[in-house]
């Protein structure tokens, strides 16, 4: 039986602002917010758990509903709301008239199926839900392996980063944990490392990523840490031929990514198995 909440005051819509806004109260219910069509599609394929779907009839057609319902696991918790309730629920205007709660994945090390020769980006201290969503589409659009957050300064389930990432936190084997246990991880796989840092005395088109490798970027701020510094194989970076040193972050690693796979004909890295797993 379909729900109907009129009201603001509904404890359900509390909640579901509660959630959108604050880290914390996610982390105790175990449960994230994602607006959208295609985000709640691309999270139902990809195997996250819905549990609760809240719909406004004046913003999504009966067909997209039915359409999009196809792709959640039933029983779920379906709840009609009105437009003024609606849009105090949304994070952003253009939901297409769906929200839906589910139950975040937290992959660890163990759950990654690397391919042959895997390419990973791994991101530190990232603070931006806005940079993050733009790296995870590039890694999502570079078909790599996997992306590792460390010491991570946002929560990689903000709406704001889901919204930036326009669902590719769902497509994208996403592992936080910290810079020690990532190096460790990656030297026990056999996983050349490389950082980049202004330092550096190598460029990144010299650079051979025909082999296991990581590209590692630090945090917009202040760089890699002295962990990563000390811990990469090898120090690389972008030529830089204007008057500032530095750019975006997701600039940056867009680059450096897209290089690695030219140099490796543009081949996807990941498994056939989570290949099949990131289609919509």
């Amino acid at each position: 039986m379909v729900k109907i909440i009129s009201s603001l005051q509904n404890p359900l819509i509390k909640n579901v602002i509660l959630l959108s806004d604050k880290p914390r109260a996610r982390k105790e219910q175990n449960r994230i917010v994602i607006e959208g069509q295609r985000e709640i599609k691309l999270a139902a394929v990809s195997g996250f758990c819905i549990t609760d779907l809240f719909f406004c009839p004046a913003m999504i057609n009966e067909t997209d509903l039915r359409s999009l319902s196809l792709h959640v696991e039933k029983p779920i918790e379906l709840t009609e709301v009105t437009a003024d309730v609606f849009n105090r629920m949304a994070y952003r205007k253009d939901s297409g008239g769906v929200v839906a709660l589910a139950e975040p994945r937290r992959l660890q090390f163990n759950h990654l199926q690397l391919s042959k020769k895997p390419l990973l980006l791994v991101l530190e201290t990232i603070e931006k839900p806005g940079n993050l969503g733009a790296l995870l589409r590039t890694a999502d659009a570079a078909g790599l392996d996997a992306v590792i957050i460390c010491d991570p300064q946002t929560d990689i389930y903000n709406p704001n980063a889901i919204r930036s990432a326009i669902g590719c936190i769902f497509t994208m084997p996403v592992v936080t944990t910290t810079s020690g246990e990532a190096i460790n991880w990656l030297q026990s796989e056999g996983i050349k490392m490389f950082g980049t840092a202004l330092n550096a005395t190598h460029y990144y088109h010299e650079t051979d990523f025909n082999q296991p490798s990581a590209i590692i970027m630090g945090s917009e701020a202040n760089g890699l840490s002295d962990v990563w510094i000390k811990g990469a194989n090898d120090l690389i970076k972008i030529p830089m031929m204007g008057k500032i040193d530095s750019m975006n972050v997701s600039a940056s690693a867009a680059i450096v990514i897209f290089e690695a796979m030219r140099q490796r004909n543009f081949m996807r890295t990941f498994p056939p198995s989570l290949q099949a797993g990131n289609t919509a």
